[in-house]
């Protein structure tokens, strides 16, 4: 919190507005997951504000169409429920038929920490929402993204909480034992070493991809019973980031002109930071990207 700025110029109270000050984003269509609430919903306003159509999805179409409804410029809303493949191919569907190019789509939407074991499609509830869900967005929609397009993945310190070996890959059920941080962890590297794999498809073009870290904001997102949010609630104020500060990251990340020459790496408070050593792993985003064509083939 009281770290001076990084190289980028932007830190830790850096907001969603002070990291496009001055951007005109005019003819700029940007594509964000979870508009309707938490920094999401802050990133589209501030994309909006600047100029930017935004395309914003939430889980039910009356949902993302109220959000973009309250953000000051021209938006449209898509529903896109992580969890449901059918939706997710319907929102692809649906933004190649209205036929706007994008130049950047931010996944930010997510889950966390769920006290038990949930599932979709026989898989652990937060990878496949968090990860399989984005997965099967941008890879149908890498079409539609413009020749100096970005991709940027909402990750989380929370990548560091990973099981040994980052990815149990006999284990994505969560059959065989289910740890809510531990999957969460799983879900967020799996989100980096998709940001990772997907930079290293996008040489020789002027594409990029990198995954951002947020911050611990104040938003809903947590699911951390009853005397972890009643503590965190009490002495929140010292250390928690606003939506405003929390947006920040992923919005640089997708418009500003410093972070192009960031691409494929890991920022946070808008500067790089060093992922865990898993996270850096080529070979394990490679056999992750394999893993996740399987799964969605046989969906």
């Amino acid at each position: 919190m009281f770290k001076s700025a990084g190289p980028t110029g932007f830190g830790y109270g850096s907001t969603a507005e002070h990291v496009t000050e001055g951007l005109s984003l005019a003819g700029q269509t940007i594509l964000v997951t979870g508009c309707n609430s938490g920094i999401g919903q802050e990133a589209c306003r501030v994309l909006a504000l600047r100029g930017a159509l935004v395309l914003g999805t939430a889980r039910t179409k009356e949902k993302a169409v109220a959000a973009c409804a309250m953000f000051p410029g021209k938006a449209i809303g898509y529903s896109c429920e992580l969890s449901d493949p059918l939706s997710v191919r319907g929102c692809v569907a649906a933004v190649k038929a209205d036929g706007d190019r994008l130049d950047a789509i931010i996944c930010n939407a997510g889950i966390m920490m769920l006290p038990k074991l949930e599932k979709s499609h026989g898989y652990e509830l937060q990878f496949f929402t968090n990860y399989i869900g984005h997965f099967m967005l941008v890879t149908g929609l890498l079409d539609q993204l413009k020749d100096e397009g970005r991709v940027v993945m909402l990750s989380s310190e929370g990548h560091r909480s990973a099981p040994v070996g980052a990815i149990e890959f006999d284990n994505l059920s969560g059959d065989k034992g289910y740890k809510p941080l531990a999957a969460y962890g799983q879900s967020k590297i799996a989100d980096l070493l998709f940001a990772k794999e997907l930079q290293r498809r996008f040489a020789g073009t002027k594409k990029t991809a990198c995954a951002v870290h947020p911050g611990v904001v104040d938003t809903s997102l947590r699911n951390m019973g009853p005397v972890p949010s009643r503590v965190l609630a009490a002495i929140g104020l010292l250390f928690l980031k606003s939506v405003g500060e929390g947006a920040a990251t992923e919005v640089f990340a997708a418009v500003s002109p410093k972070a192009v020459h960031l691409a494929g790496n890991y920022l946070a408070d808008s500067n790089v930071m060093k992922p865990c050593a898993d996270a850096e792993d080529a070979a394990l985003a490679t056999r992750l990207w394999a893993e996740s064509e399987k799964i969605v083939q046989a969906l």
